[in-house]
């Protein structure tokens, strides 16, 4: 039980972790900070510049790039600046490094030592691949934005923050499996209606790494409808050709997507909650729909409201957490009715 115990507060440590990278991950995209650190260094980039020698070494690096060069240059983008946006992508990197830490020392000791179950060590090593895997796509993202465009391809950044979504739902059903050993009543068809929420929802966080990606929350900041009051506005159909491409890489495009599937979203959670008042439910299954409710409610007022505003750094990032949070109750809800 002790063994379970540290082995359950290992995965929770590793969870809470994913959940403040993706948060400092939110900061680092609104403050257009992610172009900061031109390189990659494992080990050196540990420590960032320590006095005004380095620091301005730093700054002449990052003028031969993009970002500088098409963008910040046309303002009075000072060394100041410059030391604010490298410090986000600094920490969003040490946290990273933190984590694989935090995940692969303990990860050998319950290894050696037998404190995981066969089931336990499979999906552990799962986790191992994720957390690399996530790595190389941050790497990959930035690589985006260095080359001739200043900003980061958003379908590497739809990667990027969906596969630190998955790394937490994963774990977090991992650390679920450790606490819950014993199944629960079997509703086979309800099951399937919440796995099929899961992937609208994965598909709907997806559509919004779009918008971040292409800045597109910054048109329409108009609510329910789009641009004067159109619930489909024209644009919607006009950047890209051919037609389809506007949903994967129009502003307008992904926006609508984005929008009018979060109706979607609320509406299948909404047909969850009364399908499961028709259920004989344990205390946890019943807590998990409850909850599922009150996070889409949250998440869909924080996302108008992100919208209205057109995307300050507060609602952006709480938006971002909503969306989080959100992923989290489905899948504790997920698990509740499929172990």
């Amino acid at each position: 039980m002790k063994a379970k115990k540290s082995v359950v507060i290992w995965l929770f440590t590793g969870c809470f972790l994913i959940f403040i990278m993706v948060l400092v991950g939110g900061i680092t995209r609104l403050t257009d900070s992610g172009l900061s650190m031109t390189d990659w260094h494992i080990i050196t980039e540990v420590i960032p510049p320590l006095n005004e020698q380095q620091w301005e070494a730093a700054f002449d690096e990052y003028k031969q790039f993009p970002e500088y060069q098409k963008i910040n240059s046309n303002y009075d983008f000072q060394l100041e600046d410059y030391k604010f946006i490298y410090f986000w992508e600094w920490f969003h990197r040490l946290l990273g490094r933190l984590l694989g830490v935090v995940f692969i020392i303990p990860f050998i000791y319950f290894w050696v030592t037998k404190k995981l179950d066969k089931e336990t060590l499979k999906n552990c090593f799962v986790l191992l691949f994720l957390g690399g895997f996530q790595g190389f796509l941050g790497w990959y993202m930035v690589k985006s934005g260095l080359v001739d465009n200043p900003y980061v391809s958003h379908y590497r950044l739809a990667m990027h923050l969906i596969t630190a979504f998955i790394t937490f739902a994963f774990t977090f059903w991992v650390a679920l499996n450790l606490i819950y050993p014993k199944k629960e009543p079997e509703y086979i068809s309800f099951r399937n209606l919440l796995r099929f929420t899961y992937f609208i929802l994965i598909i709907q966080i997806v559509w919004g790494a779009f918008v971040a990606g292409l800045n597109a929350g910054l048109i329409h900041n108009t609510w329910p409808l789009m641009n004067d009051g159109k619930l489909i506005h024209e644009s919607v159909f006009i950047e890209q050709q051919p037609v389809w491409r506007n949903f994967i890489e129009g502003k307008s495009g992904v926006q609508f997507i984005h929008r009018y599937l979060a109706y979607v979203v609320v509406a299948l959670i909404l047909i969850i909650w009364v399908k499961a008042k028709q259920l004989t439910l344990t205390f946890a299954q019943q807590q998990s729909v409850n909850w599922l409710l009150i996070l889409v409610g949250v998440q869909f007022v924080l996302g108008i409201f992100t919208l209205l505003y057109a995307v300050p750094l507060s609602l952006g990032v709480l938006h971002q957490i909503g969306a989080f949070f959100l992923l989290a109750g489905m899948t504790f809800s997920l698990h509740r009715f499929s172990r």
